[in-house]
């Protein structure tokens, strides 16, 4: 069966998988969707017998149909290698009535690395398949994670260039020296004065500004995407949620068929958007439980109907989720207007004039598959200490506001039901906040000796990547006001 691609806000028409990789965004401004959902249709207990790499193969094989095996199964062996430093790629640690599933075993300790080590082969290949003649331009907002992953993913990839603007103050410091310290000759950090969403709000104008694509083009190049607003960001990120389910089945901590939760932090919907997927193609999920930290747009959603960003930005300790406009929201809606794109037009119109929409009790009913709710600054420290006293397991700021989120789920329903839990970062991204948590000692220290410490009451060697910027060169130094964007583009790739 072939599945080809539709933008959320378009007429019907439909692009090939590989093509929708290559634009990241539809020129109507919509994001790219599956015309349907394929189903997972290998056996559970097949599944547990298979590697990462075999899994990640069944999955995306199923949304990727222009590629062929060869092409998907050379794309996955780059990516899922000795850059990840568990052979697993993605293991299960259970702690604390909970199963975390530890997505931030690669390259750059994060869970962006699971979807951006495939990225730049997906992007290259389908480059290839297409005969595109341009250089490729990765544009990319980050709210912490996503920049480093996507840079070390593309980092002199031949035929590709990456641009990664971030908040210059809405970053932990070990997430802004992992950027700017970023090696490559195609490779380009810029700090805007700005927050996340006027990054993600600017990078996604300059995707729809025909001017600018035809300044470009004369000059060889195309834009395309890495946030997860590229569905080739958004395929890979299903993989680990059946992965989880498989290694369960093969540990007989659930039967074949049996359902679990899953809990997510979620900040641009992407991630919690991929299990939802999975649930579609057929895998055993009960609950999808949104987590959401005190930026609780989300939260408020699933209460009551109504997407509003008019709100304080609030800066907290866990910054990747320090966001108003979750983007990958939009492909949900589409699926909750029963696929009209006029409709999914008219409210993402909406939100972009009026800061925000509301969507119908009939939609609403739709949402049955979700429980949303968040934690504050107090609740998501007091849930680091909880878990490392009571588990003897460390966790980051963002993992600790689904665990936390979890317990007030489990209050509200009393459902046991097995769950799993993204760990979305590793604790050494945000030694500060978990020092402050576990022990009280972050003060005035360093975030570099706090790695130490943390290395010291955790038993767990201080990360490579971590190690590798202690002492490396800041390399990139520029910063912009929002507005300047478009221009900073330009002189970067010498366009005048």
């Amino acid at each position: 069966m072939q599945v080809l691609y539709k933008s959320t806000r378009g007429k019907g028409e439909t692009v090939t998988a590989s093509m929708a990789i290559l634009k990241g965004l539809s020129e109507d401004g919509g994001l790219f969707v599956p015309t349907e959902i394929p189903k997972l249709d290998v056996p559970a207990e097949k599944l547990a017998q298979m590697t990462y790499q075999e899994t990640a193969y069944e999955v995306m094989s199923r949304f990727l149909t222009d590629f062929t095996e060869e092409e998907l199964k050379n794309c996955i062996a780059n990516a899922y290698d000795e850059k990840f430093d568990t052979s697993e790629i993605a293991p299960l640690h259970e702690a604390d009535g909970a199963y975390y599933l530890e997505l931030f075993h690669g390259a750059t300790i994060a869970f962006k690395d699971m979807a951006l080590s495939i990225l730049p082969h997906l992007m290259t290949t389908a480059a290839k398949k297409n005969t595109v003649k341009n250089e490729i331009v990765i544009l990319t907002a980050t709210s912490g994670d996503t920049g480093k992953a996507a840079l070390a993913g593309f980092a002199d990839v031949p035929g590709t260039r990456i641009i990664v603007f971030y908040p210059k103050h809405g970053v932990s410091p070990i997430q802004e020296k992992q950027m700017v310290t970023q090696k490559g000759d195609n490779t380009y950090v810029v700090g805007i004065t700005g927050n996340f969403d006027d990054a993600q709000t600017a990078v996604k104008k300059m995707f729809n500004d025909r001017e600018l694509a035809a300044e470009l083009d004369a000059a060889g190049f195309q834009f395309s995407s890495a946030n997860s607003i590229n569905i080739g960001r958004l395929v890979p990120q299903i993989v680990y949620y059946v992965y989880a389910y498989s290694r369960l089945v093969g540990q007989g901590k659930v039967k074949a068929g049996e359902k679990i939760n899953v809990v997510v932090p979620t900040g641009n919907f992407g991630n919690i958007l991929a299990a939802y997927y999975a649930k579609q193609m057929g895998l055993p999920i009960n609950k999808l439980v949104c987590a959401s930290n005190e930026n609780k747009v989300l939260f408020d959603f699933f209460r009551t109907g109504t997407y509003d960003r008019k709100r304080d930005f609030i800066l907290t300790t866990s910054p990747s989720m320090d966001i108003l406009i979750s983007s990958n929201l939009e492909r949900l809606i589409y699926r909750l207007t029963g696929e009209d794109a006029q409709k999914c037009a008219e409210l993402m119109k909406s939100l972009s004039e009026g800061g925000e929409y509301t969507i119908t009790d009939e939609m609403k009913k739709s949402l049955v598959d979700f429980y949303g709710n968040y934690c504050s600054e107090e609740e998501t420290k007091e849930t680091i200490h909880n878990v490392y006293k009571n588990s003897d397991y460390v966790i980051d700021p963002h993992t600790a506001v689904a665990a936390g989120v979890y317990k007030k789920y489990l209050k509200d329903t009393d459902d046991h039901t097995v769950t799993v839990i993204a760990s979305t970062a590793s604790p050494y991204k945000f030694t500060r906040s978990v020092m402050d948590a576990v022990a009280d000692k972050a003060e005035d220290k360093d975030d570099f000796v706090l790695a130490d410490q943390l290395s010291a009451i955790s038993g767990v060697k201080v990360p490579k990547a971590v190690e590798e910027i202690r002492t490396a060169p800041v390399l990139h130094d520029i910063v912009v006001d929002a507005p300047d964007m478009p221009d900073t583009v330009k002189r970067v790739l010498g366009i005048h």
